[in-house]
């Protein structure tokens, strides 16, 4: 099972700028990088990590339609990591069920599905509307292993954020993760990746070695 943005899709920064924008909009300031450290979570959850649950919430509507606007113009010129695609049908090829299962909105995977144009090897694929919470509740990789049919014991998640570990982590998957969403190999280790890769180019390259084989 593969997170899509910032793991196969080069969208992390696009988000933190965007978001920004929407934080200035309801009159937040909140630093960038602090910004992007919570990219991974889902949009309901980023507000209370990065404002606090005790704030003034009457902003957060136009936060929130601040940076879907702002972001919407990427949609169509959004680029799949070095060795994406590759990698997914290398995963099929192989013989293994091949899912995502990520906190963006539909419509933003749709579009990362059409920059990756692998829907003919994909199993299945969740987003934001198939689970109540999103990551780090571990809601949307349960949501995706009933999609496809697979167990606990069957599965490897490949992420590239700390949120991807901490959902993997509540459910006993074993999370592989990438640091070209941002986040460094230490950072990702530390968290409890079982292996940290540079990207999906990476990841294929040491395949056969990678605990996706054991999937």
């Amino acid at each position: 099972m593969f997170d899509v943005d910032g793991t196969l899709v080069d969208s992390t920064y696009l988000h933190a700028v965007t978001w920004w924008e929407g934080f200035r909009a309801g009159g937040h300031d909140v630093p960038i990088a602090q910004i992007h450290r919570a990219v991974g979570m889902g949009a309901d959850r980023l507000l209370d990590h990065l404002l606090g649950v005790e704030r003034d919430r009457s902003q957060d509507e136009l936060v929130r339609a601040v940076h879907a606007e702002r972001y919407a113009p990427y949609l169509s010129q959004l680029r799949p990591l070095p060795g994406a695609a590759k990698l997914l049908r290398a995963c099929h090829e192989r013989g293994q069920r091949v899912a995502l299962a990520s906190s963006a909105t539909p419509e933003e995977l749709t579009a990362m599905r059409r920059a990756l144009s692998v829907d003919d090897v994909l199993d299945g694929a969740t987003s934001s509307g198939d689970a109540q919470r999103t990551k780090p509740e571990p809601d949307i990789i349960e949501a995706a292993l009933r999609l496809v049919g697979l167990s606990i014991a069957q599965a490897v998640y490949v992420g590239d954020s700390i949120w991807d570990i901490a959902a993997c982590a509540k459910l006993g998957v074993p999370c592989v993760a990438l640091t070209c969403g941002g986040t460094s190999r230490a950072e990702l280790a530390g968290a409890g990746a079982v292996a940290v890769y540079e990207d999906p180019a990476d990841l294929l390259t040491h395949l056969d070695d990678s605990p996706l084989t054991k999937a």
